[in-house]
């Protein structure tokens, strides 16, 4: 009689409970239910809270404070975001621009040319695709060493550099050219050594895609009036492969927007120079471990942090399955 009488007493506090307590309790029902899941989900749910959430919310706290990293932070309200947005030229004139310049091409540019590269690669028979694979992933793995020996020694300012020494080779060019250290090539040549190593994870997931499209769909769409190969990648190859290029896009936007560690590594100077290749990640780098605002560069953080949120939405719009896919 115990049981049978506590039960419904039970029922009738959850019934008459609000709303957040219930889901808060079905919650808490469903993880203890699931509970050996959960267990092996803890490591990684750890470290990510630990190095993901945690640092995010401590980097959105930071910006509305003055914080010179050493003394206690002072609340500063929203000061950093009315000089970043009004006051700081460098930003709106330099950073800000360049950044859209360099994702615009870059983040697009490298994600065709992984897709189109993948799709040649593709065509190979399968024992030539590893050798053709690895030449275009190995870049993405040099990193700064491929920076250093390629394309430092190619935009070199003296007459060794590989470009200087060609074009004086050729009479087309009188003096050398210190094209690392002008102002109107600097960029650019960023977002030329970008694309060349843009061919990393991203470029490997649409080469497993490519792989996993059902080949009796092609053999279907001959018979229903596919002609060429084109129509076969609009019709059948890319709506097959949406979480592969949802997942590349993704990668290409994380890699682009924080990319910045380029230009320190092609000039060899922290600030380039006359900020001709400042990109956001540069000015989050001068403001945090230059001049010590912290509160500043934390909130240039979450500004960076927005538009990457912003711009990642969109790729989820563009190539998340849609409904009946």
């Amino acid at each position: 009689m115990t049981g049978q009488t506590q039960l419904p007493i039970k029922t009738a506090r959850t019934a008459g409970a609000p709303l957040f307590v219930k889901r808060l309790r079905q919650f808490v029902q469903d993880i203890w239910e699931a509970r050996t899941t959960y267990l092996f989900l803890a490591p990684f749910m750890v470290m990510f809270l630990l190095f993901i959430v945690i640092p995010i919310f401590m980097a959105a706290f930071l910006s509305f404070t003055s914080f010179d990293g050493f003394t206690f932070p002072k609340f500063a309200g929203f000061q950093n975001y009315l000089a970043l947005l009004t006051q700081d030229l460098v930003f709106l004139r330099y950073a800000l621009p360049h950044t859209f310049k360099f994702a615009l091409i870059v983040g697009p540019g490298g994600y065709m040319l992984a897709f189109l590269f993948a799709w040649l690669i593709h065509q190979l028979p399968k024992r030539m695709r590893d050798y053709y694979t690895l030449a275009f992933y190995a870049p993405s793995m040099a990193g700064g060493v491929a920076l250093s020996v390629v394309w430092i020694a190619a935009f070199s300012g003296d007459r060794v550099g590989y470009l200087n020494h060609f074009l004086l080779q050729m009479g087309w060019i009188d003096q050398p050219q210190a094209w690392l250290q002008d102002t109107g090539y600097l960029l650019n040549i960023m977002i030329l050594v970008s694309l060349w190593i843009s061919f990393s994870v991203g470029f490997l997931a649409m080469l497993a895609g490519f792989q996993n499209v059902n080949s009796e769909l092609y053999e279907a769409g001959r018979i229903d009036g596919i002609k060429n190969r084109l129509q076969e990648v609009f019709y059948i190859t890319i709506p097959s492969m949406k979480p592969q290029m949802l997942f590349s896009a993704v990668m290409s936007i994380v890699t682009t927007l924080k990319s910045g560690g380029i230009s320190v590594q092609l000039t060899g100077s922290a600030v380039t120079p006359q900020y001709a290749g400042h990109l956001m990640i540069n000015h989050i780098d001068d403001y945090a471990f230059i001049r010590f605002q912290m509160g500043y560069a934390s909130a240039v953080s979450v500004v960076l942090l927005i538009i990457s949120y912003l711009v990642m939405r969109f790729a989820y719009r563009l190539f998340a399955p849609k409904e009946g896919e």
